[in-house]
């Protein structure tokens, strides 16, 4: 399947869960979706993708997999190749083997459970992180699986074990209960024991009473997520780096949203829509009023919607007048 290579606009966590989310944009001016509004008038719903909540690929993930050809609508949940076409693109290798992104991590131990702490908070730096790789990799190789260093906050692993091993996005589960969100199947096993016995092995490393002495948080876990193998293609419509690339170009995925979502931030989170109304979502609506065809995927936390722009005849245009389709209205359908 080759890639819709329209200038496209994805923007997740328009919508949210959280309590505070609908008073928030309630609370913006009566402009505040001025530009989206105008967009939305111009655009026909073209697709709409809704699952559970509780699913492991949330719906900007799906959305934008589909728009890089690395998914349909029938990929399995949680098998979102994201690592392999990472390796595709920075290794250029492994094209027919499985991958997982590795992400190191801190667990915050409660009473009950434990919760993902943000690894941008770890801030960790290159040499240490290559230090930790070093430390885990004889313990991987024993399942058979390679970890390659891609950057301090986020590894390659290469091994078989990821082949159709359904695995939780790392913004399903950032700052809740990790319990409900690991991989709980047969073939995961290998991958539980590993996280036990990292768990152990980094609790009294000396890495991380460097890091408690420059009041850090400790390093004392990993996640697995982006599972998978790239999917088959047909003959001559196979991906590579530099045809990946253009296309990945092409669309635009706004994180501040998302980022004021995780900090519970919502004053913040106002502000990111206000950013978006004057950036991302102005450039989109000038390149459709010259008359570009465009796309723009709103995304909750269940639902995602994609549109496109319409060439409206008289009747579309009058209809459109008098029932324009509200910004609020879709975003609460997310």
């Amino acid at each position: 399947m080759r890639p819709n290579l329209t200038p496209h606009l994805l923007i997740p966590f328009a919508a949210c869960s959280a309590e505070a989310w609908l008073p928030t944009l309630q609370s913006l001016p009566p402009d505040g979706f001025k530009r989206l509004g105008q967009l939305l008038q111009g655009m026909k719903l073209v697709q709409t993708d809704t699952q559970v909540a509780e699913s492991f690929s949330p719906p900007h993930e799906r959305a934008l997999a589909r728009a890089l050809g690395l998914a349909t609508r029938d990929t399995a949940d949680g098998l979102l190749p994201w690592a392999a076409s990472k390796a595709m693109e920075e290794l250029q290798a492994g094209l027919e083997k499985a991958w997982a992104w590795i992400t190191p991590c801190h667990w915050a131990m409660g009473h009950l459970h434990a919760t993902l702490s943000d690894p941008a908070l770890l801030d960790l730096q290159e040499d240490e992180s290559r230090r930790l790789l070093a430390l885990m990799q004889p313990y991987f190789e024993t399942d058979g699986i390679t970890l390659h260093y891609l950057a301090p906050g986020r590894w390659l692993a290469e091994g078989e074990l990821f082949r159709g091993l359904p695995t939780a996005s790392m913004d399903r589960v950032l700052a809740r209960n990790v319990d409900a969100w690991l991989p709980n199947t047969k073939n995961a096993a290998p991958l539980r024991r590993l996280q036990n016995e990292m768990q152990m092995l980094l609790y009294t490393h000396p890495s991380n009473d460097e890091r408690a002495a420059r009041r850090q948080l400790p390093v004392n876990s990993f996640w697995i997520s982006g599972t998978g193998d790239l999917p088959s293609a047909e003959p001559g419509e196979a991906l590579t780096p530099d045809i990946f690339q253009r296309e990945r170009e092409k669309i635009s995925v706004p994180r501040s949203l998302a980022e004021a979502v995780f900090r519970e931030d919502w004053a913040g989170y106002a502000q990111a829509w206000a950013t978006l109304e004057a950036g991302d979502m102005a450039a989109l609506l000038a390149r459709q009023q010259r008359g570009e065809s465009v796309r723009l995927t709103l995304c909750g936390e269940s639902s995602a919607q994609t549109f496109e722009t319409q060439r409206a005849g008289l009747r579309t245009r009058i209809s459109n007048f008098f029932s324009p389709l509200r910004p609020l209205d879709i975003l609460k359908q997310l």
